[in-house]
């Protein structure tokens, strides 16, 4: 398994991919979109993300781009080429930019970052985390749901909203569990944590996003190329 390793900090590339992305919904340009992939593309290349992984999720969504072409192709108005190009592109270049947060930062780390330099509560960081972290307890208690219920002669699908209640009623009598753990660990709402862990982040970081932004939107909206 390929370790996942980010050239830049995950607080600066999730402002970048947010300052590119609001933007990037009112650009009509299908050059700026090819442009926004290749970037994407050579970051998670130099941030060697699993090859197989990046693969599978462009082909998956093959599908979304093609019928975003196909539709604005043949039932939009003006200009159909350029406006099926530039829906076709864009959802190529939301996932790819996407893919530079996803692919090149776990999730700890991402909420971790955030917190220490964007400031996020600290308390929702946590939350998040320990969400994330009863996945795996989640899965456990859907299967045992499944087999209990087969035992009683009964079968539970994935649409049947019966299961997901009983989820629900599950991870409930885990959060006062989840709140003693906490606090026997030291957490306080609203107190100021001491930091095992000091994440640097030079400077020269936000003015390359800055950079970035700044140039994006005003290629986008006063060049205006095709």
């Amino acid at each position: 398994m390929i370790k996942k390793h980010s050239l830049l900090n995950p607080s600066v590339m999730t402002v970048t991919m947010l300052g590119i992305g609001l933007p990037l919904s009112f650009s009509l340009s299908v050059k700026l979109n090819l442009l926004i992939c290749l970037i994407a593309i050579l970051y998670l290349a130099g941030c060697r993300v699993s090859l197989k992984t990046a693969i599978i999720v462009l082909l998956a969504a093959f599908p979304l781009a093609l019928g975003s072409w196909w539709s604005f192709l043949v039932f939009g108005t003006g200009d159909r080429w350029h406006t099926a190009w530039i829906y076709g592109t864009r959802v190529y270049a939301y996932l790819l930019l996407g893919m530079t947060v996803t692919m090149t930062t776990s999730v700890k780390e991402l909420l971790l970052s955030l917190e220490e330099h964007l400031h996020l509560s600290t308390t929702f960081v946590y939350g998040l985390l320990a969400a994330f972290n009863l996945l795996s307890r989640i899965k456990q208690a859907y299967r045992q749901i499944q087999y209990s219920a087969l035992i009683r002669g009964q079968v539970y699908h994935l649409w049947q909203p019966g299961i997901y209640l009983r989820i629900i009623l599950t991870s409930l009598n885990w959060s006062g569990d989840l709140a003693e753990a906490m606090t026997s660990q030291g957490f306080s709402e609203g107190e100021q944590r001491t930091r095992m862990h000091h994440e640097p982040l030079p400077s020269w970081q936000w003015i390359i996003a800055g950079i970035l932004i700044l140039s994006y939107c005003w290629t986008a909206f006063f060049i205006r190329p095709w």
